[in-house]
């Protein structure tokens, strides 16, 4: 009995699935990345794109240099990196104040949406992630969040997850990482996130935002270009103090980490076991199946496991010395340890670790959604599976709803709004009148 009915809810939700944006999603992705990697057009546009950031970014060291000297900038990572962010952030709020960002991620989600069919609130966000951080967004949508599906919902957070921010891409392409991959892996993964997303999570409900016409993206409220600069740079602190503070926490709970696994792995004879030595082991099956040849598998296996259970930062600063190491000439493997990987697995790696899905992103994504949009309470859920008591918050709330619809006219109860076709309406007001004092009770 119990396989029937799971086979009858498998049925459902595959009967569900909205295979246009699936196909489509995937289909996009497929054309984008053969456009950029097997055509002479799209390596040529996409190479020239990636040097032309890359130039543009090097106009941080007039600043950094002048704040904290030609030594440190050159020697120290947090003087190196760093200060990227807070100028492409604020480089990001100028184009946003003159509009350029919003237009371009309206004209990126128009795509996507007469694709792919899906609704205009959740393929604006996806869009924006191309550009923005996972949970600067869902601040594109805010306004329409409230009356946004789960699944729409689910979408926005997915796409939050496939792709990452500019502002930490001008960092990653500061460590050597390949621009041109980067960028086109962002592009790559905003359409097929979108398409998974909607497979993982399927549309059950009727969506309340059918045109783009229903959807306008507001723009920033500084009074002139100055103004926007400045609290663009602003903004930036926060994200690279977090990005500091949690490189010095992660680093250092990874050698510790490593220590203990070490004296365990020496209780029983393996004294050489590491964080890194299992997840090379646990992802290397992924990693050889991603392309990349077995020698170098276990290498690329720590990567992935280190932006998956850390974060992608910590990952692509590793990748960045397998690269130096290489152009450096160092010899591939010194004593039994590979020192660097091949080119071709250096670019599968770039795109395979272009992404904040991570579990401390999770964390972070729950937080800044719950900031955004608290989803409305169902209190009919809540008066089903709860025990009144006044201590509950959750119970206070809907008894207060429910006493605000309510009609007394001296001989019976009547209730107004949502509440006028509930069945139990009035065993629920009653409870509720046995736990507060309403003069609606009388």
């Amino acid at each position: 009995m119990a396989q029937m009915d799971l086979l009858e809810i498998i049925a459902f939700l595959w009967s569900k699935v909205s295979w246009r944006a699936v196909f489509w999603g995937l289909g996009l992705q497929f054309v984008i990345g053969l456009f950029v990697i097997r055509t002479e057009p799209g390596l040529t546009a996409f190479k020239w794109l990636g040097d032309q950031v890359q130039i543009f970014l090097n106009y941080t060291i007039a600043g950094s240099s002048f704040v904290f000297g030609n030594d440190l900038v050159t020697q120290a990572f947090a003087f190196q990196a760093l200060p990227i962010i807070v100028f492409f952030s604020s480089v990001m709020s100028v184009l946003y104040y003159l509009g350029i960002m919003q237009w371009i991620i309206i004209k990126i989600a128009w795509i996507m949406q007469i694709t792919m069919g899906t609704s205009p609130t959740e393929t604006l966000s996806v869009a924006g992630n191309i550009f923005v951080g996972q949970t600067e967004a869902p601040l594109l949508i805010r306004p329409y969040l409230q009356e946004m599906t789960k699944s729409e919902i689910h979408a926005v957070m997915t796409g939050g997850f496939a792709t990452i921010a500019g502002s930490v891409m001008g960092a990653y392409i500061s460590f050597g990482i390949d621009a041109a991959s980067l960028i086109s892996a962002s592009v790559m993964a905003a359409p097929c996130a979108l398409g998974l997303a909607k497979l993982s999570y399927p549309e059950t409900c009727k969506t309340k935002f059918k045109t783009k016409d229903q959807i306008k993206v507001d723009s920033s409220g500084e009074q002139n270009i100055l103004e926007a600069a400045s609290n663009g740079a602003s903004a930036s602190i926060a994200l690279v103090a977090n990005i500091a503070a949690n490189l010095i926490a992660f680093l250092a709970i990874l050698d510790f980490i490593n220590a203990a696994l070490k004296w365990l792995g020496g209780m029983v004879g393996y004294p050489e076991i590491t964080f890194e030595m299992i997840c090379s082991y646990v992802f290397m099956p992924v990693t050889f199946m991603m392309g990349i040849p077995y020698e170098e598998s276990f290498v690329a296996a720590e990567l992935i496991g280190t932006k998956l259970f850390l974060n992608e930062f910590l990952a692509y600063e590793r990748l960045s010395k397998l690269k130096n190491n290489r152009l450096n000439g160092l010899p591939p493997v010194s004593d039994s340890e590979r020192q660097w990987i091949s080119v071709r697995s250096e670019t599968i790696c770039t795109y395979a670790l272009c992404g904040f899905a991570n579990f401390t992103s999770l964390g972070i994504m729950i937080g800044g959604l719950w900031l955004l949009f608290v989803p409305p309470l169902d209190c009919l859920d809540v008066f089903r599976n709860s025990v009144f008591n006044s201590t509950f918050s959750n119970i206070t709330t809907c008894c207060t709803d429910l006493f605000g619809s309510a009609i007394n006219n001296g001989t019976a109860v009547h209730f107004t709004g949502s509440w006028s076709n509930v069945m139990n309406a009035t065993l629920y007001f009653t409870s509720c009148c046995d736990l507060y004092n309403n003069t609606m009770c009388f």
